[in-house]
């Protein structure tokens, strides 16, 4: 009988250890593996990683009843229907004292307002990013959205320029372009954009989401319209080629889109209490850098400054200034029938 109890306490305390798992569902290569390794080294747990390539397929996933996850780091415009879908635990902010090293900017969002489900992690800017060496041989000096919408600019750069195969994104840089919000609702501002789309679009070379970090590290794209931390990568890639020339981000001077991605914990987390020993360790200035280091990403964490690789910190993308920053804009959810335009008028372009 003693031999018995003491198997059941064994296997008890087994899998009371395998218990010790923190389950993060995220974009992927969004952590650094030391950042890992150190966090499971000071929580005594084990943080079990999942990716997911979209907000869409994240969101579909959880509506059709997966469980067993404690964190996502989803994108603004996602948390409307991650609360509508009931998902997300309300925070209790006494158990994160780091959120002070947010900087203020980043919180009270039009998507959660008082910070009451979410904590920011990083972002990035929707923005162009060129090869320095060929535009000036153009002479295509790079200031704003006309480097990709002007027919009289890409007339000296045809077939070297990509947008992202993107509706949303394409639309919202048009819509900036001409003036207009990021997240008009009024059909006349977007009928406008269209007609910008398609003077551009035979200039173009590709709308292109999945390889311009490759085209534009080995020479074959000169401008993209895409992710900052893609342009971030892309120039590392071609510094290790030894490439005669760099691939620049730079935020136009009409604005952007920014995507504020942020940690929150899920109603049925299994393990709420490492989830909130997670989101404060990432609140740290020094784990917060080692991400940015990494990915050049936004770095909404005013103590991670002093972290931050020293040429990093130059980067407006990383660090916009007061007057960039006024001019990003973060994507809100959109109503249906802005959906349904959209994509009509996104289907006219693709077929044009």
């Amino acid at each position: 009988m003693k031999k018995l109890l003491l198997s059941l306490a064994m296997l008890s305390g087994t899998s009371a250890m395998a218990a010790d798992e923190l389950h993060l569902y995220n974009w992927n290569n969004y952590i650094a593996p030391e950042t890992v390794k150190q966090f499971e080294s000071e929580c005594k747990c084990k943080l079990v990683q999942d990716y997911y390539g979209s907000m869409e397929e994240m969101l579909a996933k959880l509506a059709a009843g997966a469980k067993g996850y404690d964190l996502l780091v989803p994108t603004g415009f996602a948390l409307e229907p991650l609360l509508k879908q009931g998902k997300l635990a309300g925070l209790d902010k006494a158990r994160l004292p780091n959120l002070k090293n947010i900087s203020r900017q980043y919180l009270d969002t039009a998507f959660d307002k008082g910070n009451q489900y979410s904590v920011p992690y990083a972002f990035t800017t929707t923005i162009i990013g060129y090869n320095d060496a060929r535009l000036k041989e153009a002479g295509v000096s790079v200031d704003g959205w006309a480097t990709v919408f002007d027919p009289k600019v890409l007339q000296k750069i045809k077939g070297k320029v990509t947008v992202l195969d993107d509706p949303r994104e394409v639309f919202v840089a048009a819509l900036k372009y001409l003036g207009y919000p990021a997240n008009s609702t009024d059909e006349a501002q977007w009928k406008a954009a269209q007609q910008v789309i398609l003077q551009a679009k035979p200039y173009w070379a590709a709308f292109n989401s999945q390889s311009y970090i490759k085209e534009l590290t080995v020479g074959n794209i000169w401008v993209a319209h895409g992710y900052s931390n893609d342009f971030f990568q892309a120039n590392q890639d071609t510094k290790a080629a030894k490439r005669p020339f760099s691939i620049v981000p730079a935020i136009p001077k009409e604005g952007a889109s920014l995507s504020l991605d942020s940690m929150v914990v899920l109603k049925n987390a299994p393990r709420p209490d490492l989830a909130y020993k997670f989101v404060n360790f990432m609140l740290e200035g020094k784990n917060s850098a080692v991400l940015t280091n990494m990915t050049g990403s936004g770095n909404p964490n005013s103590d991670a400054l002093k972290y931050v690789k020293p040429e990093l910190t130059k980067m407006s993308t990383v660090f916009p200034s007061a007057a960039q920053s006024s001019k990003l804009e973060m994507l809100k959810d959109q109503d249906a029938k802005t959906r349904r335009l959209m994509n009509r008028m996104w289907t006219e372009i693709k077929v044009k």
